[in-house]
């Protein structure tokens, strides 16, 4: 497997300086500038040959860059693909980093772009090592110039080999894009032949929707039976079942009895597998390992004394669920107990857990580590402790670099000191703060996800209020660049408002708390359900976020059930969304499922993924489908594992094309285990109308 790419976080100084202004007086010279780039002709690549050169001997619109402690050599070399000249780059000692030539970023060089529109991307090269990317940077019109991805690895190869890579839709407000191919490890790449084509497909046409309201808001649909279980956490297996677990379901009776419940739902068939469930996993936390099986860890050890001088305790027990048996097996303990702990899964597949409360019902400040490679938690002299307090079910993504961010998503009370949100790195045990939180004490049961494509980096929390102050829930969305030199909280745009039981409209600064996020197929997320209050008032409202705009669509159709305490939504393999729970404060349970059916699937038939050549993907591979018509977008999305508005592990990652033809694709997978941990993935294409396939299974890692 090829080595993660270490990712620059903003543009080096090495791309910027006096070289660009020689290259452009010798291009103005040469008359090869115009007033502006020739958008009409096929290749948008300006040297695309490299056969001009400026007067250190460079290849004119073209710069030397990279970042990071290596000894490298770049120049000219006469061992051209076509013409008398190519590029060659050679790395002789590596620390960290990567080198490249890039497109210089000027507006004579760098390709005018559309936004939503796709380029094929195309070069020849021959290298000595498999550690090579394409590297693409845009510009943004209020940004300026950023890191966008690396749509493609390519492997070593001997003779002159070609690289076709689509990009993505062109996100919204940049005008335009650099690239070329990066080498990160020892070794000599040689480049030719550039070419840069618009392979955007025809504007679809109209699908003749003939259910308006479908098309425009989408439908629900309550299921004529009810769950088994009380759906307190929910994990989307990849066999395409759900688990629904409740432990005791919040129900002291059921504690005292000992009833504690697990359940397999189909919902190709409806029906239910009761599941032998050892201990009370209400309130623990869950991820899913590469194999699929399901970590489940911590839970509730006790309810509070009834005098309320002893709150809820945290288990240490932990369990395996493996779908292939319905039946759980238990782990070696953690190190103390958990309720409401986090879970995250790393680059490696290990389970890093933090917070919640532990055995004696106190906050708990002790990192727990999962070696799942050996199937164990790591003993006390072998996890690395920060003694920092996390909260309960505190939300920490991981991050492309492998550190984590704590997004500042909480459930109970007041958040962290601070500005509320930071980015902790495991390794060194360093935690730097992140500021600009808006209300950081008012993000209970507010939720943040990783906004698609994960390659972007960028954490979108939503909502909240404080159950513990009674406080009323607000309208707040964040927004924050991880890959930003220095990551800072924005302001997004404010939650759309409902209406309330009895169909009171909500006023003011009137949000949501338990709300739910869901990362759609066609690179939307879904917003729906929460509540007013603590455990009461429910919304009823649902909007669909545009991460390219920044903007709700509002209007979209609500569900009939209140969703609030101990609710969740999550993404079904064929596209649609599934709703379970609410909680209220009477102590009941709503054990009705809901079923949403986005706009997208009402808008004309559905493209189809015919065949995967494989469904085991390493990293940095490229695979191969075929689809039954023109499809403009693959991704890969991590399937649910979601409780209390907190899902930390749901992304989508942007899986850039190579199409052969209008049925034959083939799949650039991302080199950067951070950005998609190894695990099952459900793999979706969309044609132009935003229509997404129903997924297949594919297992990454």
């Amino acid at each position: 497997m090829p080595p993660a790419k270490a990712v620059p976080m903003f543009s080096p100084e090495l791309r910027r300086g006096l070289g660009r202004l020689l290259a452009l007086a010798l291009l103005l010279t040469a008359g090869l500038v115009a007033a502006a780039p020739a958008q009409a002709a096929a290749n948008l690549v300006p040297n695309p040959g490299l056969e001009t050169v400026d007067g250190n001997g460079f290849p004119t619109c073209w710069e030397r860059s990279g970042h990071g402690d290596n000894t490298f050599t770049m120049g000219v070399t006469n061992d051209a693909r076509s013409g008398t000249k190519a590029m060659r780059v050679s790395i002789t000692r590596l620390v960290s980093g990567d080198r490249k030539a890039m497109m210089l970023e000027n507006a004579e060089c760098a390709p005018r772009v559309t936004p939503g529109r796709q380029y094929d991307l195309s070069v020849y090269y021959k290298s000595t090592t498999a550690a090579n990317a394409v590297t693409l940077f845009r510009h943004d019109t209020a940004l300026g110039w950023q890191y966008w991805m690396d749509p493609a690895t390519l492997p070593a190869t001997s003779t002159w080999q070609q690289k076709v890579v689509r990009t993505p839709p062109i996100p919204a407000n940049t005008d335009q894009i650099t690239w070329g191919v990066s080498i990160y490890a020892l070794g000599t790449l040689t480049t030719d032949d550039y070419s840069m084509v618009d392979a955007s497909a025809p504007a679809p046409t109209p699908s003749g929707c003939t259910d308006a309201a479908g098309c425009t808001k989408g439908k629900w649909q309550v299921m004529p039976y009810q769950s088994t279980v009380r759906g307190i956490h929910a994990v989307m297996l990849h066999n395409g079942k759900v688990l629904l677990v409740a432990g005791s379901g919040n129900d002291p009776n059921a504690f005292a009895a000992g009833t504690f419940k697990t359940a397999v739902y189909d919902p190709a068939t409806g029906a239910f597998t009761n599941v032998a469930t050892p201990v009370d996993l209400f309130c623990a936390g869950h991820v899913q390992l590469r194999d699929g099986r399901v970590l489940v860890m911590g839970g509730n050890k006790d309810y509070p004394t009834a005098d309320g001088k002893v709150g809820y305790k945290g288990l240490k027990n932990s369990y395996i669920f493996d779908p292939a048996t319905n039946k759980y097996t238990r782990t070696n303990d953690m190190l103390v107990g958990h309720w409401y702990p986090s879970a995250t899964v790393l680059g490696n597949g290990d389970v890093l857990s933090l917070g919640g409360l532990g055995e004696d019902s106190t906050g708990s400040t002790t990192t727990d580590y999962f070696k799942a490679s050996e199937g164990r938690w790591l003993r006390q002299d072998e996890t690395k402790q920060t003694w920092a307090w996390w909260g309960l079910y505190p939300a920490m993504v991981l991050m492309q670099d492998g550190r984590l961010f704590y997004t500042g998503s909480h459930t109970f009370g007041v958040g962290l000191p601070g500005s509320g949100a930071s980015i902790y790195n495991y390794g060194n045990g360093t935690i730097t703060d992140v500021p600009g939180l808006q209300r950081k004490d008012e993000r209970d049961q507010s939720m943040s996800v990783l906004l698609p494509p994960a390659q972007a980096q960028r954490v979108w929390t939503v909502g909240g209020g404080n159950g513990d102050a009674g406080a009323t829930a607000h309208r707040l969305t964040d927004l924050v660049d991880l890959k930003a030199a220095s990551p800072r909280y924005q302001a997004g745009p404010l939650i759309p408002q409902g209406t309330l039981t009895g169909g009171a409209p909500q006023t003011g600064d009137q949000g949501k708390m338990y709300v739910s996020l869901v990362l759609l197929p066609d690179g939307t997320v879904f917003e729906t359900g929460g509540a007013l209050h603590n455990r009461a008032d429910p919304v009823f409202e649902a909007s669909i976020f545009d991460p390219q705009t920044n903007k709700f669509r509002t209007g979209m159709a609500t569900d009939p059930v209140p969703r609030t305490y101990h609710s969740s939504a999550f993404l079904l393999p064929d596209g649609r969304v599934m709703a379970v729970g609410d909680n209220p404060g009477n102590g009941s349970f709503d054990t009705r499922i809901s079923i949403y059916s986005p706009p997208y699937l009402f808008k004309g038939a559905r493209p189809a993924i015919q065949t995967v050549a494989s469904t085991n993907w390493a990293y940095g591979s490229t695979q191969r489908i075929t689809v039954n018509s023109a499809v403009t977008r693959a991704s890969l999305i991590r399937p649910a594992a979601v409780t209390h508005s907190s899902d930390p592990n749901q992304r989508f990652v942007e899986l850039p094309m190579t199409v052969r033809n209008t049925n034959t694709i083939d799949l650039n997978v991302t080199s950067n285990p951070n950005l998609a941990p190894p695990g099952w993935y459900m793999l979706f294409v969309h044609n132009a109308s935003g229509v997404p396939s129903t997924a297949k299974w594919v297992k990454l890692g």
